[in-house]
C-alpha cells in the first residue's frame, strides 16, 4: 500500500510512494523530507532558474524523484539532466544535482543522499550552504570534496554550457544576470550586448529621442520580445501594443530584466 502517513521501517518500493509523497527511499527505508523554509525556498527557485535556462540543458526540475532501482528514490532540491516531461519517477540519477543546506540540516542523511546519488551515476552534487559563510561544496565521484566561494564559478562540462557564479545559486540579482545571459544565448546570441547590436542593425532606424537613439529603443523592444518568446510567455495584442508604444529606454530595460524571471507577461511588464 502507498506510504501516506509516518511509516514504520520498510522495506518499501518506489512504486508504493505516490507522487507528492514527502518521503524518499534509501535501501527500502522511508526518509521523511520536510518542507523548506523561506530562505531555502527562494534559493531553490532562483538557482533552479539559472540552471534550467542554460543553453545546453534539456530538462531541469525541483524535487524530481529519481529511482535507480525499486528500493531507492531520491529527489534533489534541483536536478539537471534529460528526463521526460511526464508523470512518474525518473529512472537512474540526474547528471547534476543541487542540495540547499539551511538551518536544521540532517548532515548524516545529507551525506548518505550524496553517496547514493553519486553511486547511481550523478556526476556533480553541489551543496549550497546557506548557514555561515556562503559556499558551495562540490562532490564528484572519486574526488575529494572541494569548496567554491562567492566570486568563483562552478562548471559541469557536458551538462552546462556556461559556468555558474556561486552567487547566482542564492543571490537574486546575480541569478537574474546569469538567467538573462542564458536566455539571449538560447535565442542565438552570444551575449546581451550582441543581441542589442544585432537588433539595432536590423532596425535601420536613425535619429535620437530624449538623448537615446531610436535604434537602441527598437533593439530593447526586440530583445524583450525575444526573451518573452524564449520563456514561453504569451503576449496579448494589448501587451504587444504596450511594448511597441513604449519610448522610454529605461522602462524597456526594466521590463527586459523582469522578463528574465517573471512567471507571466503581466508581471514582466509590471511597474
Amino acid at each position: 500500500m502507498p506510504v501516506r502517513s509516518y511509516p514504520v521501517p520498510g522495506p518499501f518500493r518506489a512504486e508504493q510512494l505516490p507522487e507528492g509523497s514527502p518521503y524518499e527511499l534509501s535501501n527500502g527505508h522511508p526518509i521523511l523530507c520536510l518542507p523548506t523554509g523561506r530562505r531555502g525556498g527562494l534559493s531553490n527557485l532562483i538557482g533552479g532558474e539559472v540552471l534550467e535556462t542554460d543553453p545546453a540543458v534539456k530538462a531541469a526540475g525541483v524535487d524530481v524523484g529519481f529511482s535507480k532501482d525499486p528500493s531507492h528514490l531520491r529527489a534533489p532540491d534541483v536536478s539537471v539532466g534529460d528526463f521526460a516531461n511526464e508523470p512518474g519517477w525518473a529512472p537512474g540519477a540526474p547528471p547534476l544535482a543541487v542540495e540547499y543546506a539551511d538551518t536544521g540540516q540532517d548532515e548524516a542523511e545529507l551525506e548518505n543522499k550524496i553517496a547514493e546519488l553519486l553511486g547511481a551515476g550523478t556526476q556533480h552534487v553541489w551543496v549550497v550552504r546557506l548557514v555561515g559563510p556562503r559556499r558551495v561544496e562540490v562532490h564528484e565521484p572519486g574526488k575529494k570534496v572541494w569548496l567554491a566561494k562567492p566570486g568563483e564559478e562552478l562548471t559541469a562540462p557536458g551538462i552546462l554550457k556556461n559556468p555558474v557564479p556561486v552567487l547566482a545559486l542564492y543571490d537574486r540579482e546575480a541569478a537574474h544576470e546569469a538567467t538573462l545571459r542564458n536566455l539571449v544565448q538560447r535565442r542565438g546570441y552570444e551575449s546581451f550586448e550582441t543581441a542589442l547590436a544585432t537588433a539595432s542593425a536590423q532596425g535601420k532606424i536613425e535619429g535620437k529621442i530624449e538623448g537615446k537613439t531610436e535604434g537602441e529603443i527598437e533593439a530593447a523592444r526586440r530583445a524583450l520580445f525575444a526573451v518573452l518568446k524564449a520563456r514561453g510567455l504569451e503576449v496579448s495584442e494589448q501587451q504587444r501594443d504596450q511594448i511597441l508604444a513604449a519610448r522610454d529606454l529605461a522602462l524597456l530595460e526594466r521590463w527586459l530584466v523582469q522578463a528574465a524571471t517573471a512567471s507571466t507577461t503581466t508581471k514582466a511588464l509590471g511597474s
